[in-house]
């Protein structure tokens, strides 16, 4: 039976406050380097003559090294820790930084896709020990809507980071093969160092899970996990999302540039003020509401709209499909979190080790994206958002499930 959101559950124990923010600063960190990709996806085709295809080797970089190293990195929480595994992630994430020196020196991009596969090597170890940690400190009642805060600060780093970026790199009229990279990324390392130094020095309290499921030996965990159903659904669930959210930031300006009315640039202001700012809003929102109403059926009734809102985007047409997709934003911004929540919900000693899993699901979005274009290619725009809405229609199982089950 699964315990009501009451009054009397904090959303954050007072002694957890210090650990939570400066958890949460990681939240606005990675949202921030994520968003960046689709403004090096333009600057890499405008300065180095690469195509959409080739650009598109950013995103394989970035989301390959999640699903190659969240598993690894899972392993490594588990032996040493919340806090060591934050530590090397910032670590890597420097060094990904780094690189984009001698990247801006050679005018490789071969070089800058290896500096971007490290930082998201860095990113895979953060994820996978910021979630559940945040979600940790405090009442385990309350730990959808601590995650959507933390989240909340993810989704302002997604409207900044392109905007800055954006700025940096079109702000000019000439510019070579990754000129104008090497500075900004090297204040982001040394920020990154810096947050390394400061997680080395603070004291946090390590999150115990109740170790009394924990079996021996890594392989048994393993298989223990995988019998656990509402996590291999949440798993399934959480893939889903990626599919569609990913796919639907890839196509957002195409589709609202398709009848040749908007202009693009008009457009990538929607998508950062419209999209993302309401995604961020959603965020905090879903925190709140979360704090009073189970997250259960918080994400119950999101989902539903998800899949409404996918329909009139594919079926309907002008103004009217715009406005649905945007609201897209609105409805999945609590969908990552709550799933990622309830997945674990329950693990004991498997909590670390399910974590790293669902860390690898980034990988769904390279393969939404794939599948989104092939059929925009063949079969128009519209039609093509049948496939966030497939992904949004499996969460919404998902949902149903968690409800029935947990009632």
């Amino acid at each position: 039976m699964a315990e009501k959101v009451t009054k009397s559950a904090k959303l954050i124990d007072r002694r957890y406050i210090v650990p939570f923010i400066l958890i949460a600063s990681l939240f606005f960190l990675w949202g921030f380097s994520r968003s960046i990709l689709d403004v090096l996806n333009k600057h890499f085709q405008d300065v180095m003559s690469l195509s959409k295809t080739e650009s598109a080797l950013i995103q394989v970089a970035v989301y390959s090294a999640y699903f190659l190293m969240a598993l690894p990195a899972g392993l490594f929480i588990m032996r040493k820790g919340y806090r060591s595994g934050v530590v090397l992630g910032l670590m890597l994430f420097a060094a990904g930084a780094f690189m984009f020196i001698p990247g801006e020196w050679c005018g490789s991009f071969g070089l800058f896709l290896t500096a971007l596969f490290v930082l998201g090597c860095g990113l895979a170890f953060l994820e996978t020990a910021a979630n559940p940690y945040a979600a940790g400190l405090g009442d385990p009642r309350t730990s959808a809507s601590r995650l959507n805060l933390a989240q909340s600060l993810n989704g302002m780093g997604c409207i900044f980071g392109p905007l800055i970026f954006g700025q940096i790199l079109f702000g000019g009229e000439d510019g070579g093969a990754g000129e104008h990279l090497a500075l900004p990324y090297g204040i982001l390392g040394v920020i990154v160092l810096v947050a390394a130094l400061v997680f080395t020095r603070v004291k946090l309290p390590e999150i115990k899970s109740d170790d009394s499921v924990a079996p021996s030996a890594d392989r048994c965990m393993v298989r223990s996990l995988w019998k656990r159903r509402t996590f291999v659904f949440g798993l399934a669930a959480i893939f889903c999302y990626e599919i569609s959210e990913i796919a639907i930031n890839s196509f957002f300006i195409n589709f609202v540039t398709d009848d040749g009315n908007i202009a693009a640039s008009t457009a990538s202001k929607m998508l950062s003020i419209c999209g993302l700012g309401l995604f961020f809003a959603g965020r905090l929102i879903g925190s709140r509401v979360m704090s009073r109403v189970r997250a259960e059926k918080v994400l119950l009734i999101c989902a539903a709209c998800t899949v409404a809102c996918t329909l009139v985007v594919t079926f309907a047409g002008g103004m009217v499909a715009i406005v649905a997709l945007c609201a897209c934003y609105l409805f999945e911004s609590i969908m990552f979190p709550t799933i990622f929540a309830l997945s674990l919900s329950g693990l004991g000693g498997l909590t670390k080790l399910g974590s790293s899993f669902l860390m690898m699901s980034p990988i769904g979005g390279a393969i939404g994206t794939l599948t989104m274009g092939y059929i925009a290619d063949r079969a128009g725009m519209s039609l093509s958002f049948l496939v966030p809405m497939a992904g949004y229609a499996v969460v919404l199982l998902f949902a149903m499930y968690y409800t029935r089950h947990k009632d």
